[in-house]
């Protein structure tokens, strides 16, 4: 099957959700990437440019306990929701202190579509959006917005001694106020809180806010790739 932009792969099982130590306090979510490489998963520079077939996932965890809901806007401008679906899986209630695998099935979102950056919207509820099951309304099946024309470029003081390609617009970072997001987002009420911080540790991104999150927020990780 194969998703707007991002393909499904099969790939190697994907580990269960384990235990992970959070800094307590303020409300953190950590966000990594990673990519399949001679059948092993490793985690990468979240602005790595990538290739056309590459196999990639991310690793999420929180210090509280919500709902997770993943979209994808394409480099030819078509949007579908990646998680939770039936080939990612269903299941997209998050723990405090878990570690989780998106997609949370034995599958990886493929690298396909022209060079560009995927949009890939990361939506994080503190309460279910309603008294159904954990499930956001499907999304359009086209978006009326032209796709993203920003074409990856490497940035030659970034990791240049181990000849990575490195885009430092890629990665994860907040949504402007009023910006044009997803219509199902927008219909959640969802919005980038204004004190939102997006930090990195080492390959790691976190995303904090000083204060408890009181309802829906959302941000982006692009995705670079030739």
């Amino acid at each position: 099957m194969k998703l707007a932009a991002l393909g499904l792969a099969a790939a190697a099982a994907l580990a269960q959700p384990r235990p992970a130590t959070l800094n307590q306090g303020a409300h953190r979510m950590e966000i990594s990437l990673e990519r399949l490489d001679s059948g092993k998963w490793n985690i990468i520079d979240p602005g790595l440019v990538l290739a056309q077939g590459d196999r990639v996932r991310f690793r999420f965890r929180t210090n509280f306990d919500g709902y997770l809901y993943v979209m994808n806007q394409s480099t030819s401008g078509t949007y579908e929701q990646l998680f939770p679906r039936e080939e990612t899986g269903r299941d997209n209630r998050v723990a405090a202190g878990q570690e989780y695998s998106v997609p949370a099935t034995s599958v990886a979102f493929r690298i396909a579509g022209p060079p560009g950056h995927e949009v890939v919207y990361w939506l994080i509820t503190p309460a279910r959006l309603s008294d159904a099951p954990p499930r956001l309304g499907p999304p359009p099946a086209e978006r009326n917005s032209a796709p993203l024309k920003l074409i990856p470029r490497c940035d030659d003081a970034v990791l240049r001694a181990r000849g990575d390609c490195i885009d430092t617009s890629a990665g994860p970072r907040l949504v402007p106020r009023g910006a044009d997001v997803p219509p199902n987002i927008a219909q959640a009420g969802a919005q980038s809180a204004s004190g939102l911080v997006v930090m990195r540790q080492k390959e790691t991104a976190v995303i904090s806010s000083p204060e408890p999150l009181t309802g829906p927020v959302i941000y982006e990780f692009r995705l670079a790739h030739r």
